[in-house]
């Protein structure tokens, strides 16, 4: 116990510890400045980022030789906390790797040596062992304890070493005795810190990731109803006065081309909407399709001389393979912008190139859905226009006044399919039209076709898609009740529920098997206009434009008559 308290010893404490504290100093500062930690713990890692690692520890491991002081021809020094750290946090071949470096420099630069065979064979266990350990538990790898305690095995297996494999023995013991506990309690700590530092800088990137890719979806989703219709004056400003609000920046503009669409905050008295862009720098990035993070106001090239707007992140906004325009957001000298404001900013290029997308997308599906009516109108009108023309003249002799007022219903019904394939029209329209046929085939088979029409309140100003109800109606009555000798009743009935208009098209006549209500419903493809293509096409557009929770319910048995519900959102306000 004499020897532990061999004046040395302090004055080791004491110079391993200001050393100890510069070699944290400068590891804290590399983990600040680079972005180390997106290197860390991955099995897709590229090759020449764990080269980078393996060399950068294993150059810190050297200095760890250099942090502490000669005894009897030995180094005191801090290897361990750094190779330990290595192999935790870069796995097995960054561990042996920066072992190899620290180690063989160790031992190289004193060959023949008291000490230098143990000591580099020591510290090169020491980041083997790190790796395999981070390898076999990825999960605890950075877990500050389990470092502190491999460090502490590793530096003790280090002083067995040197005393197994130093000579003469007596100054190995000497040696170990003043340096053992300083390097055992230094290295385990700075290990720790080193590994929690480490830990702490990626918990708070994932922290800000998540945060940033909140706030993006979060924008996104505000200015989605608006970037749907395209990139306008309206939809810009409403999209700038999002993201400004969310991201709390002095400034955001949006631009289309070479016209300002939008521009909010500082600098909004000559940076105008519906005026030229005025920065060069906006010309550069729609050339280049480069985002550009502008930190100088010279950078900005604004002509006006009173232009308080010192910095600048402009993306370009893609649509397709050009670039429509650009999303801008500004700092001043009182509230400067940042890399995280940059991340956020081409994010949000990224979501809003989609929506831009959506719209042609959107624009394609509204040109398939009219071409669809108009193909349900060819196979429609021939049909029932014949059949309509033959009961008109059957009446002309016999009941004028009544062929007139066919000719009416007949006028009324065609009027309304010809302009069917206009965009979403008021259910009164649609209910005309379903009148006018009823009241047709009523003057074709008489009493056999009885029907009830029962419309809630303000159920007629709701909108629906044209030609929906009315080819349910003729499938009630051509496939329901007419195949019964005697009839019977169609009854269509509307109300509005919770924001949405529901519709009913109820029948008693002779029903449907199963197999036939699964083909409506599952939208299979049909043969023949006897198979229901009418309902099956009402249901495929319903979907289509609204969703698969939109698709018709359908309740129906052999005799006992068929019910069919529409259920249609009601987005526009009434």
């Amino acid at each position: 116990m004499d020897d532990f308290f061999n004046p040395q010893v302090p004055e080791l404490f004491l110079n391993l510890s200001q050393r100890f504290g510069l070699l944290l100093a400068g590891c804290f500062a590399v983990m600040t400045v680079t972005a180390i930690d997106k290197l860390g713990p991955r099995h897709d890692r590229p090759v020449w980022a764990t080269a980078l690692l393996t060399v950068m520890f294993g150059l810190f491991g050297v200095l760890g030789t250099y942090s502490g002081n000669v005894v009897f021809q030995s180094f005191a020094n801090l290897r361990g906390m750094v190779v330990i750290t290595a192999g935790l946090f870069g796995g097995p071949v960054v561990g042996i790797g920066s072992g190899l470096i620290a180690g063989g420099q160790r031992y190289l630069m004193d060959i023949g040596g008291f000490s230098a065979l143990p000591c580099g064979l020591a510290t090169l266990i020491e980041g083997t062992v790190a790796g395999l350990v981070a390898w076999r538990y990825p999960a605890r790898s950075l877990d500050w304890r389990l470092a502190f305690f491999l460090c502490l095995g590793g530096e003790t297996l280090h002083q067995f070493l040197v005393l197994g494999l130093s000579r003469p023995f007596p100054t190995a013991v000497a040696v170990v005795q003043v340096i053992a506990l300083p390097m055992m309690v230094f290295n385990s700590i700075g290990a720790a810190f080193l590994v929690q530092a480490l830990n702490m800088q990626m918990s708070y990137r994932q922290a800000r990731n998540r945060a940033l890719a909140r706030q993006i979806l979060s924008i996104a989703n505000q200015t989605l109803a608006h970037l749907r219709a395209g990139l306008t004056e309206t939809s810009a400003r409403a999209t700038a006065e999002i993201i400004m609000r969310e991201a709390q920046v002095p400034a955001v503009a949006v631009t289309s081309g070479e016209i300002i669409l939008a521009h909010l905050g500082e600098g909004e008295d000559h940076h105008l909407a519906g005026g030229e862009v005025l920065t060069r720098a906006t010309h550069k990035v729609i050339e280049t399709g480069e985002a550009m993070f502008l930190r100088d106001k010279a950078e900005i090239c604004c002509p006006n001389p009173g232009c308080l707007l010192t910095e600048a992140i402009i993306v370009p906004l893609r649509k397709g393979e050009g670039i429509q325009g650009c999303l801008k957001l500004y700092g001043t000298r009182r509230r400067p912008l940042d890399d995280t404001l940059f991340e956020l900013a081409k994010g949000l290029a990224g979501l809003f190139a989609t929506q831009l997308e959506l719209e042609n997308i959107g624009i394609k599906n509204q040109l398939l859905a009219h071409a669809e009516i108009r193909r349900l109108q060819a196979q429609i009108n021939p049909h029932f226009l014949f059949n309509s023309l033959n009961t008109i003249a059957s009446f002309c002799r016999t009941a004028p006044a009544q062929a007139r007022e066919l000719l009416l219903d007949l006028s009324r019904y065609m009027r309304r399919n010809l302009d069917s394939s206009r965009g979403l029209i008021r259910l009164s329209e649609e209910i005309e039209q379903t009148s006018a046929y009823l009241a047709i085939e009523q003057a074709r088979f008489g009493s056999r076709i009885k029907t009830e029409i029962d419309l809630g309140p303000l159920a007629e100003d709701c909108v629906t898609p044209p030609l929906i109800i009315q080819p349910l109606v003729e499938n009630a009555v051509r496939h329901g009740i007419l195949p019964k000798p005697e009839g019977g009743l169609v009854k269509l009935t509307a109300w509005r529920e919770d924001g949405h208009l529901l519709v009913e098209v109820h029948d008693d006549g002779v029903g449907m098997p199963p197999d036939q209500v699964r083909a409506i419903t599952a939208a299979v493809e049909l043969e023949s206009l006897s198979e229901g293509i009418g309902a099956r096409n009402s249901n495929q557009r319903l979907v289509q434009l609204y969703g698969p929770a939109y698709g018709m319910m359908v309740m129906s048995a052999p005799g006992e008559g068929t019910s069919i519900t529409l259920r249609i959102p009601q987005l526009l306000p009434q």
